[in-house]
């Protein structure tokens, strides 16, 4: 639940433009529903507390006075009470009566059932899908899913008037559905060490996701072995280095400048010989329209695969959430070379387009494997596609 709180306020920019999209759907051509409280009593007789009040009690009568106190001396003496009754067991005294319950009066039963607050609603129709469609378009989760969404919504609600809060729990429900199949932690196998490559372009998180998984896997006790195959980025060498230390993981590097591909060789044959679990192997950031480095990672590839043609056993594919639409193209290119197996979303924190990882789930159905939300080594988590869902709408779990 920690988690989740986290990832619905660092997804805030995708929920409250999906909020403010829907208010404004509904309200454009929209009406307020009021809870019917009136009826059993005709409007006409509905009045005020205070002429209620006034109708309710007897008429007074003028025509009786009322008693005087008698005089004094024709008063006579108080007798003591004790010489006046006879002596009664205590248990044949009759208890008193229990005061009946107070009945609510007519205005306090109609206030009562009145303080349900009034709800917009519109009915769904042709005109209010395509602007659901085009609302959930501009979180870039693509046109063809957005038409599957709106699709299964509209089934079997088709003419009926839905508020904004039904028809969040409804996009939920569908945008869950779409993902369940998808969401798989990363798959452990037996053959040791298991090559876990990662890739993607410049910036998207690559290096902070291999320290994350590092720390995480050693914390469940796993036997784990970190490669810098980004040679050309010193920061990056560093930056794996400090999650080493941090983790009690071991880096093994290369001189700058050096063949990435000759790294993850010896890294293989490093964690081969020091009966390593996983070996994590991180690559240079790479743009998917430069042919020439796309070709650098099919080399380290082929060479992997001299050593063990089973491997690289996952190749992960980290992708960043800001770049929207452009996630497609990324995978499309990556899996082409790389044969990509999974994927980990990074920097939901920062953008209002969160809905791409829907679209990525819907066209390639590729495992996403974890998601993150900060820099912290627990804002990398498994994915949870029906928390996804909710914190994408903004709400809060059932």
């Amino acid at each position: 639940m920690a988690f989740f709180q986290k990832l619905k306020s660092k997804m805030f920019k995708s929920s409250s433009k999906i909020d403010e999209g829907l208010e404004a759907i509904v309200e454009d051509g929209g009406a307020t529903d009021t809870p019917e409280t009136v009826d059993e009593v005709p409007v006409d007789q509905v009045m005020d507390a205070p002429q209620a009040a006034a109708q309710a009690l007897p008429e007074a009568v003028d025509d009786e006075p009322a008693p005087m106190p008698a005089d004094e001396e024709d008063t006579p003496a108080p007798v003591p009470l004790r010489e006046t009754m006879t002596p009664v067991a205590p248990d044949l005294v009759p208890a008193p009566p229990e005061p009946a319950p107070a009945k609510p009066g007519l205005m306090g039963r109609l206030m009562g059932r009145s303080a349900a607050a009034p709800v917009v609603r519109r009915v769904l129709d042709d005109e209010m899908l395509e602007q659901l469609e085009e609302l959930l378009i501009s979180t870039d989760m693509g046109v063809d899913t957005a038409l599957r969404v709106t699709a299964n919504m509209a089934e079997g609600r088709f003419g009926k008037r839905l508020s904004v809060d039904e028809i969040k729990r409804l996009m939920a429900t569908e945008v869950a559905r779409i993902m369940d199949p998808i969401a798989k932690p990363l798959p452990i196998y037996a053959k040791t060490p298991q090559v876990v490559l990662v890739v993607g372009v410049n910036g998207s998180g690559k290096t902070t996701t291999i320290g994350k998984l590092a720390s995480q896997f050693k914390a469940a006790g796993k036997n784990v072995v970190i490669a810098a195959g980004d040679t050309f980025r010193a920061a990056a060498v560093e930056q794996l280095q400090v999650w080493g230390d941090r983790a009690d993981v071991p880096v093994l590097t290369a001189g700058q400048g050096s063949d990435p591909a000759s790294l993850a060789f010896d890294a293989m044959t490093q964690a081969e010989r020091d009966g390593a679990d996983l070996l994590l192997i991180d690559t240079a950031g790479r743009l998917q329209n430069r042919g020439d480095l796309m070709e650098e990672l099919a080399k380290i590839v082929r060479v992997i695969r001299k050593k063990d043609p089973s491997a690289p056993h996952n190749t992960l594919l980290v992708l960043d959430a800001t770049t929207g639409q452009n996630a497609l193209n990324q995978v499309k290119v990556f899996q082409e070379i790389s044969d990509v197996s999974g994927l980990v979303m990074t920097k939901l924190d920062g953008t209002a387009k969160g809905g791409v990882l829907v679209a990525l789930a819907d066209k390639f159905g590729l495992p996403i494997h974890a998601i993150g939300v900060g820099e912290q080594i627990d804002d990398l988590q498994p994915f949870d596609p029906q928390e996804f869902a909710d914190a994408l709408m903004g709400l809060d779990p059932q």
